[in-house]
């Protein structure tokens, strides 16, 4: 058995809001982050297959990812469940795409969410790998399979 590693890179806008932060990040605000996810699994050996040598179609990843993360999160605004009346009587129409979720809107707890969106879209024989989602040039945030099992 040899598995292959496939890598996918995304780019999208999201501002949110860090309800009781002690620091600059509990107002609005927003990032360009950058989603590099990671799956796992053995090339197609079936020599009818189309995806023949392949692990997966990086099209096919990215169908999958723009679906379950991309298309919903890219130029929205992220937040606490808990916190929307905080944020949102304030001209609630300014903000468009507004997401409200039941966990803090960190990095670290938007790629716990990303996981769960994604594990059960991958074709069978593939398993998500890792995921690092890069909130600034300088900071990023990493999940692997491996430390969740």
């Amino acid at each position: 058995m040899t598995l292959i590693r496939l890598t996918k890179e995304f780019k999208f806008e999201m501002a949110h809001a860090l309800k009781g932060y002690d620091g600059p990040c509990r107002s609005i605000h927003g990032h360009s982050y950058e989603l590099t996810i990671t799956v796992k699994g053995e090339p197609v050996s079936d020599a009818a297959s189309v995806k023949l040598g392949m692990v997966m179609d990086f099209g096919d990843l990215k169908k999958i990812v723009r679906g379950a993360i991309i298309d919903e999160f890219d130029h929205s605004l992220v937040l606490n469940r808990a916190s929307a009346d905080e944020f949102l009587p304030l001209k609630a129409e300014l903000f468009g795409n507004t997401i409200l979720v039941d966990y803090q809107p960190t990095s670290e707890n938007l790629l716990i969410d990303f996981a769960d969106r994604i594990k059960p879209l991958l074709p069978q024989g593939i398993k998500l790998h890792s995921m690092r989602l890069r909130e600034t040039v300088t900071s990023y945030a990493e999940w692997f399979a491996d430390d969740n099992e």
